[in-house]
């Protein structure tokens, strides 16, 4: 009897975990298969962005263009994260398909988290390069691969909750691409990512603190020797990261609107 339970309970289990991951696959299918398959021109977008900028710094300055790879990844994993707020308002508005979720067993966390993979699958084209260029000319050692890994995931789950959050307020699709394009200037264009913050002058250089990107490239920047700071700031640095990450976080679960949308 004991046996048969525990086999009853490992098969419901195995049931529940294909669930989620086909609720999983289902957000990638709809939010990044479908476009990359039957619009293969918007995948152009997701590379010239970040492109762009690196070779524009790296033609001002050759000595920046392994900073400019780094900016290239934070900026990649921010927009990405931030591009969610348009593609979930879209189909929230014009498909009503958030209604759809909220009826059914799928919860927030594993609708966001469909959404969130979709927009890493979508990203590809843009993260491979810049990871290939990474290798080819950083040669990151395996800790400073950990570094880099965990600042860019950060700035992700960061986004993806400003994007989610944004999105369950938003009544109109042109209204979230108008949020998007403004925060992706803002926390990942303007704030020196691409480069050293010793490249910009005071005071702008205290106004450039007012962005977490800026923590995370000094941490990308001094981790692979392309910015000299003290331990103590380098500890600020994370502290400061983790810190807002965390605020950012638990205001987007409180302030979320997902049943009474």
């Amino acid at each position: 009897m004991t046996f048969s339970l525990a086999l009853l309970g490992k098969k419901w289990g195995m049931k529940l975990k294909r669930s989620k991951l086909s609720q999983i696959l289902a957000g990638v299918l709809v939010n990044a298969i479908y476009e990359m398959k039957n619009y293969p021109v918007v995948l152009i977008s997701t590379v010239i962005s970040p492109l762009s900028l690196l070779l524009v710094v790296t033609f001002v300055n050759r000595a920046l263009f392994g900073t400019a790879i780094e900016g290239g990844l934070i900026m990649v994993f921010f927009s990405s994260g931030i591009a969610l707020q348009s593609d979930l308002a879209h189909l929230k508005n014009d498909f009503k398909l958030q209604d759809m979720v909220v009826s059914s067993p799928t919860t927030a966390r594993m609708y966001m988290g469909g959404m969130a993979l979709a927009e890493i699958v979508y990203s590809l084209p843009a993260l491979v390069i810049l990871i290939a260029l990474a290798g080819i000319y950083l040669h990151p050692s395996l800790i400073q691969i950990a570094i880099l890994s965990i600042v860019l995931l950060l700035m992700f789950a960061v986004s993806v909750a400003i994007g989610f959050m944004l999105s369950t307020f938003s009544s109109d699709v042109v209204q979230s691409y108008a949020f998007s394009r403004l925060l992706s200037l803002l926390f990942a264009t303007l704030p020196p990512v691409y480069y050293p913050i010793t490249y910009v002058p005071s005071p702008f250089n205290y106004l450039a603190y007012l962005s977490p990107t800026t923590y995370a490239a000094e941490i990308m920047h001094s981790a692979t020797g392309y910015l000299n700071i003290s331990t103590n700031m380098i500890i600020l640095d994370w502290v400061v990261l983790l810190g807002v990450c965390t605020v950012i976080l638990v205001i987007a679960v409180k302030k979320t609107r997902w049943r009474d949308v």
